[in-house]
């Protein structure tokens, strides 16, 4: 299945803004920074993780611990791959008692975030868990929202969501792609 680019939703000051309102939209939900820690589903929610916790020093001279999860062997689809990607976990803090951000680029089904609430859970009892995504593109199949939302974008099925972020694709940017038949 092929796709072409249909519309850029998102450019790199659009995606800037939007974690600068993420990063305020945490501190007054919590009350400030205590307590709270990021941890990013890889592989680009990490990049979004790293960029809130720095907006967040910046606000309020905080620094927040960040961590990495990779949930490929939580997930539902993991057998439907001969040899998925897998990525290192890192989570260098105890998650007993903290209110964790879970940190993604795309919200879709709710499989991944599903998923990642497991992996979580292996690692302890958090006081709460929220969740922040750049992109909300709904067709949720499980109950599951954000706390957090860069942009809601309706789609289609047929379409794409792809978020690009300077640290691996060397641009920032939310661009929805349309299926092309027959390709």
């Amino acid at each position: 299945m092929s796709f072409k680019e249909k519309a850029v939703v998102m450019d790199s000051n659009a995606m800037s803004r939007a974690i600068t309102r993420i990063a305020h939209e945490i501190l007054e939900r919590n009350r400030g920074a205590e307590n709270i820690v990021l941890v990013g589903i890889r592989n680009r929610g990490i990049f979004f993780a790293r960029r809130l916790v720095q907006k967040i020093k910046e606000i309020e001279n905080f620094d927040l611990p960040v961590g990495a999860l990779d949930i490929t062997f939580y997930r539902d689809d993991v057998a439907i791959y001969s040899s998925p990607n897998i990525y290192k976990t890192e989570i260098p803090f105890d998650v007993a008692g903290k209110t964790i951000v879970l940190v993604d680029d795309v919200l879709f089904t709710g499989r991944t975030i599903r998923a990642s609430m497991d992996a979580i859970m292996d690692y302890g009892r958090p006081a709460a868990i929220q969740l922040a995504v750049m992109i909300d593109r709904g067709h949720r199949e499980l109950p599951i929202r954000a706390d957090y939302v860069g942009k809601n974008i309706p789609t289609s099925r047929k379409e794409r969501v792809q978020v690009n972020v300077a640290e691996v694709d060397g641009e920032d940017s939310v661009v929805i792609g349309e299926e092309i038949n027959g390709e």
